[in-house]
């Protein structure tokens, strides 16, 4: 398919077939999408351009779009960007693929005041900033141990605004930050190595690795940010998004770290998403 001198319309039906022989979810939202990124166009807008001839150029970018989307690549990484709370996220692949289950930890998150939060893997930064422009008087800081999504998170907050309010750190977890903060969150690799083969193509094979799974039992992450004295404050928050199965461990971990309070919170189908600590008082 070169789409040459094809309308938007027909060009949909020729790529919708491709993405179904991939076994691509759900092909035909992604052709528009695709094609509504080719035209330049918001997604929303795209049947006002259907009618239309295809310019060279978009009917080459469309179809260089739908071949990648074949191999399972995500829409995100083609199109650079990905919706989370209402705005739209820099993607790239050096960061998760933001998802509408984290969420829950954002509104969970946003049910109490905070003055200072910590985002612990901040991969894109869509969690820290999300709550930042949704509590203008709040200020936070984001910690990545890869550069790269630390770039991609910078990206996001200047993007958005929030720059002045934020301060993102190349580190592992929390060492090296100061605090104290009164809301600390994190969504940590938590897929175990045997779970990995299960995944859809989109993030086994496209989304990085390493925050995806610690190649063991999917809780060492949790281990490592709860054995080291993390900067809080009295009667701070702990929030982190967790797999379905793994409430009793985190939970285990986290009253063993000294957290009250603990709690698991279910996503939209009802499956353990984020758990929930709090501490009385502030370290020695």
């Amino acid at each position: 398919m070169t789409g040459a001198g094809l309308t938007g319309a027909q060009a949909l039906r020729l790529a919708i077939p491709r993405l179904v022989q991939a076994a691509v979810p759900d092909p035909a939202t992604d052709a528009r999408r695709l094609l509504a990124h080719a035209l330049g166009v918001p997604p929303d807008r795209l049947t006002l351009h259907l009618p239309d001839p295809l310019a060279s150029a978009a009917a080459t970018a469309f179809d260089a779009l739908v071949t990648r989307r074949a191999t399972r690549a995500p829409v995100s990484h083609l199109t650079g960007r990905r919706t989370f709370w209402g705005r739209d996220f820099i993607v790239t692949p050096d960061v998760l693929d933001p998802r509408p289950e984290t969420e829950v930890l954002v509104a969970v998150a946003l049910a109490h005041p905070f003055a200072r939060v910590l985002d612990l893997g901040t991969g894109s930064g869509c969690i820290l900033l999300t709550l930042l422009a949704e509590r203008p008087q709040a200020a936070g800081q984001g910690t990545d141990l890869s550069p790269a999504a630390i770039a991609v998170a910078q990206a996001n907050g200047a993007a958005l605004g929030l720059t002045a309010r934020t301060t993102l750190t190349v580190t592992d977890w929390a060492r090296g930050v100061t605090g104290p903060f009164d809301l600390i969150v994190a969504n940590p690799p938590y897929i175990a190595a045997d779970e990995m083969p299960a995944l859809a193509p989109e993030v086994r094979d496209h989304e990085p690795r390493a925050a995806l799974t610690d190649g063991a039992d999917g809780l060492a992450a949790y281990r490592a940010i709860l054995r080291r004295p993390l900067p809080f404050a009295p009667q701070a928050r702990l929030l982190m998004e967790i797999g379905p199965t793994q409430a009793l461990a985190v939970s285990a971990l986290m009253d063993a770290a000294g957290l009250t309070g603990i709690a698991t919170l279910p996503d939209l189908d009802g499956r353990d998403r984020v758990i929930l600590g709090h501490w009385q008082e502030s370290p020695s």
